[in-house]
């Protein structure tokens, strides 16, 4: 019997009691590892069945936001810190810091028999530590040999001087993921970036959250639907707005506009048109990150996540071949 397992409803099922970013009905526990929108499946649903729903303080937090505070009280929450237990049966369960978006955690279980059984979730190698296993399931969203960020600028640097030359010329706005959007404010807060930052309703109070946990926007944001903000926007005055990848369509197109993602390998920033530039901003390991990743936890096999977009199948050929470790992309 496998100690892990991928169902194709995009559960990650590790030992005998969990399963982890997707419901399954013989599971009397699920984790949710981060808030994004591919790994809340059938959260509904768990909330309903499982005896505990799992995930830590942060992205509970998030969770309140981002679907309402009442949602979660659905079911039995129970939030864990990195490192704190969490024993059921003969399962010992721990979550470890993953670099990815705030709360995101690494999903370990130790079963009766001392086997380690490790779900990374998604993941940022530099800022992740690797955690030993014997048996491994990794995200494999760059999977492929061809996603290597071999261009050796600061992505950082890189976005605030584009940001900072666009400024010249009016508004700007920024286009990404709940999560990365917050790391984009960040950083522009921390080059002392010195024009309001507007941002809807929902983003805004996602940064509140990240507040608490210790991130810094400094006291220029504005929600955008203030009457400053309406003038600002309408008149083209300098200022930074930052919208969900979701609202390209709608907003932001009487200025430069810029999209953050991890999809960027060519070079750390891309004109796409007049006024559109791609950075090379990801929260994911590119393809070298996951080897390392594999690499340094030392797992005796190792299941690459076909179920979220990536390259699982390509992933787990290369780590049989470069580290000689059986690999197997599930579900198949």
């Amino acid at each position: 019997m496998r100690k892990a397992s991928i169902t194709k409803k995009g559960a990650v099922l590790l030992g005998k009691y969990i399963a982890c970013d997707g419901f399954d009905k013989d599971r009397p526990l699920r984790v949710v590892t981060h808030v994004h929108s591919d790994h809340l499946l059938g959260l509904r649903q768990s909330l309903r069945e499982c005896e505990a729903v799992v995930m830590t303080p942060a992205t509970k937090d998030l969770i309140d936001v981002m679907r309402s505070p009442l949602f979660l009280m659905r079911g039995d929450v129970k939030t864990l810190d990195y490192g704190e237990a969490f024993v059921y049966d003969d399962e010992r369960l721990t979550l470890h810091l993953a670099d990815h978006i705030l709360g995101a955690a690494q999903v370990l279980v130790e079963d009766g028999g001392g086997v380690r059984i490790l779900y990374t979730g998604d993941f940022r190698i530099s800022r992740t530590p690797v955690v030993d296993a014997d048996v491994l399931v990794i995200e494999a969203t760059y999977g492929n040999s061809s996603r290597v960020r071999s261009f050796r600028e600061d992505v950082e640097e890189s976005l605030v001087s584009l940001v900072e030359e666009s400024l010249m010329r009016g508004p700007v706005s920024v286009f990404g993921y709940h999560g990365k959007l917050q790391e984009v404010i960040e950083v522009l807060h921390e080059a002392k970036v010195g024009v309001p930052f507007v941002m809807p309703e929902k983003v805004f109070h996602i940064c509140k959250v990240c507040e608490r946990y210790g991130m810094r926007f400094g006291r220029r944001l504005l929600l955008s639907q203030d009457e400053r903000a309406q003038t600002m926007l309408s008149r083209g005055e300098p200022c930074v707005a930052f919208y969900h990848m979701n609202s390209r369509r709608c907003v932001g197109k009487n200025g430069v506009r810029i999209f953050v993602s991890g999809w960027e390998f060519r070079e750390v920033c891309r004109r796409m048109a007049e006024n559109e530039f791609t950075v090379a901003l990801s929260d994911h390991s590119d393809f070298y990150g996951l080897l390392r990743y594999v690499e340094e936890s030392r797992p005796k096999i190792v299941y690459t996540d076909n179920y979220r977009s990536g390259d699982a199948v390509a992933l787990a050929k290369e780590i049989q071949r470069r580290l000689g470790i059986p690999a197997e992309p599930l579900p198949p």
